[in-house]
């Protein structure tokens, strides 16, 4: 009985998040243009400033063709460049160009804006509370492996 009302849970929350993120892709025109991939991507070489391409691949568990492909049209927008290593010159680092910082912070502002506007509009003052509090135990589950 308990792991019904469990896999109902998750299947609700599954349900829920995955309509929030869809939603939260539509509202931003800037994000329109790219791969949802393309947009992880992006965010990694944020977080991690310099990536070599078969690091890329790793994290987003495609193989390194597909990242290859998602590069030449990130480089072809000029949201990334690519540099040989200091220490391998048969390495190449990937980073974000300045374009590339300005697109994200874009996307990032313009998703912001509309959650920010659909929560003051929908919510009444408890059930913003309520969000605030889930936060933390959301991310342990995006941090759970």
């Amino acid at each position: 009985m308990q792991q019904n009302k469990d896999l109902q849970l998750a299947s609700e929350l599954r349900t829920v998040l995955t309509r929030l993120i869809k939603k939260l892709r539509k509202k931003s025109i800037t994000g329109q243009q790219l791969s949802l991939t393309e947009r992880s991507t992006i965010s990694l070489l944020h977080q991690h400033k310099e990536l070599q391409p078969s690091e890329l691949a790793s994290m987003e568990k495609i193989t390194n063709q597909s990242m290859s492909q998602i590069l030449n049209h990130l480089l072809e927008l000029g949201y990334i460049s690519r540099k040989a290593s200091d220490t391998d010159k048969r390495k190449v680092l990937i980073s974000l160009t300045e374009n590339g910082e300005k697109m994200l912070s874009q996307l990032r502002s313009e998703r912001d804006e509309w959650l920010a506007k659909a929560i003051r509009k929908t919510c009444s003052n408890e059930e913003e509370e309520l969000i605030k509090k889930v936060i933390g135990p959301l991310t342990k589950l995006v941090d759970f492996e």
